[in-house]
């Protein structure tokens, strides 16, 4: 189809001497940067084939990880009832709290409220060489304690689950700014053009706090990088099929139309926006082949989908978790699951049992199968929430029964893998799991050493938007040096 260019021709000529000089600054700068972009692709080793490059021409040094899975626990699990041990608060349960630690502080929804401890009604125990004290929840985990590193000193100014997911997730409170994911996928771009480099998956539908798309989303970066959800039951990702009576040889031909179509705006205004929609187009083309073979976890092995727990056909998290090692097979660089159920304000004993049960097998099966495939050595594995739960009693406490509110002074996270020690539990929190009070973590640390272990120094990488130079970790971030390996 060629494009009648009489009206676009008769718009030209009505053009005001603000609308030429406005044009024409726009055309000077799509100039510049098409030639800033040549000098720097002369420079560089073209990107290996089947790879998209990011926009670090180079690693800022050697890489331990290609890849990272980010399990993400959403309502924040109870550190108290996992992995922080405190016998003390068991002692002291049903008795107030001492105040010289709650006196003036925030606490979510306890205000006005008795502030009695409350213990964990749960059975620990140290497992493997490195003695780590995990919970009876998480047989599964504490079966790899010696290959994971336990963080007990995660802390955060976030006390609500909106500003405690989005800080952990784009290093900051406020929405706007982009994931972890996107970051990564803008710096170092695609292992395989057939697949997105940021892939989001999520389980545990109807429970909890809703998931926003916000919280991987690419925020000020080009669009193209940000998070795409797929789905492990019914139709994998939405809008990619082609309707009925579509054939993929009529879907290229309206594609090609529109791509034109799209080439003579970008090459009119330059707008980069522009030149992220074509991509978009082709990749949700190219997406038609690849996803539907990733998707089909049926062709696993049975012992596979038995060690997972994983149902093919539904959504599960041990779906997500097999469909994640699948990911990682095929290159993507970010691979982030949420899970929801872990917001415990009531009937914690119960809920907690249920919610771990879900989470505990698929999630070692998930390291084993890929330590077992060589891809645990390049891949960094990363479980935790947006903040802990207090050690405070918050509902009904009859009969053993006990909840717990949001807590952002301390909580736990553990990573594996790529870069990571094995075996050990860094940081501690006091005898009542309160404050931390030794070598405390924050959720820009935690971001900064993420993408230390990507080769990314992140004071080092930016964007600059709206006047000011951006990062993923803000004006914070330090190496958590106690996990590097």
């Amino acid at each position: 189809m060629n494009p009648d260019f009489s009206t676009f021709n008769k718009a030209c000529a009505r053009l005001t001497r603000r609308h030429f000089f406005d044009r024409a600054a726009r055309g000077i700068g799509v100039a510049a940067l098409s030639s800033l972009i040549r000098s720097n692709a002369s420079a560089v080793a073209p990107a290996p084939v089947g790879h998209s490059r990011g926009a670090l021409n180079s690693l800022h040094f050697a890489p331990k990880a290609k890849r990272v899975i980010y399990l993400f626990q959403s309502g924040a699990p109870s550190q108290l009832d996992l992995f922080d041990y405190k016998p003390k608060l068991n002692e002291m349960n049903g008795k107030p709290m001492p105040e010289s630690l709650t006196k003036g502080q925030r606490i979510a929804q306890l205000m006005g409220q008795p502030l009695n401890c409350v213990g964990s009604k749960f059975k620990f125990q140290k497992h493997g060489n490195s003695g780590a004290e995990i919970s009876e929840l998480l047989p599964n985990i504490a079966s790899i304690s010696d290959d994971i590193a336990i963080i007990r000193s995660m802390h955060t100014e976030a006390i609500n689950h909106d500003p405690g997911v989005t800080l952990m997730q784009t290093g900051h409170q406020q929405a706007g700014r982009p994931a972890m994911g996107a970051w990564v996928s803008y710096g170092l771009g695609s292992e395989n053009e057939q697949l997105p480099a940021f892939v989001v998956l999520a389980s545990g539908f109807g429970n909890d706090q809703p998931l926003l798309s916000r919280y991987w989303g690419s925020g000020f970066l080009p669009t193209g990088h940000q998070g795409v959800e797929f789905r492990s039951g019914g139709e994998p990702v939405l809008f990619v099929n082609n309707p009925e009576g579509i054939s993929p040889q009529v879907r290229r031909r309206l594609l090609d139309g529109v791509r034109d179509l799209n080439q003579i705006k970008l090459e009119a205004v330059g707008d980069p926006e522009i030149a992220t929609r074509i991509e978009s187009y082709e990749m949700a083309y190219r997406m038609q082949t690849s996803v539907p073979e990733l998707m089909d976890i049926g062709k696993e092995p049975k012992h596979i989908i038995e060690a997972y727990g994983a149902e093919p056909g539904k959504s599960s998290y041990a779906n997500n978790c097999l469909l994640a090692r699948r990911l990682a097979e095929r290159g993507v660089r970010f691979i982030q699951l949420y899970h929801r159920g872990w917001d415990h304000h009531n009937n914690l004993p119960a809920d907690i049992t249920n919610t771990s049960k879900l989470v505990d097998r698929p999630t070692a099966a998930l390291f084993k199968d890929l330590k077992q495939r060589g891809l645990l050595e390049d891949t960094l594995l990363i479980w935790g929430g947006e903040f802990g739960r207090t050690p405070m009693n918050q509902g009904d406490s009859a009969n053993g029964n006990y909840g717990r509110d949001h807590h952002m002074k301390a909580f736990t996270l553990w990573m594996a893998g790529a870069g990571v020690k094995r075996g050990v539990s860094m940081g501690a929190t006091d005898d009542f799991g309160y404050n931390v009070v030794a070598d405390p973590v924050h959720a820009n640390d935690f971001q900064a050493t993420v993408m230390h272990l990507m080769g990314i120094r992140h004071t080092d990488f930016t964007y600059r938007f709206q006047g000011r130079d951006y990062r993923l970790t803000d004006i914070g971030g330090e190496l958590i040096k106690g996990v590097l390996a």
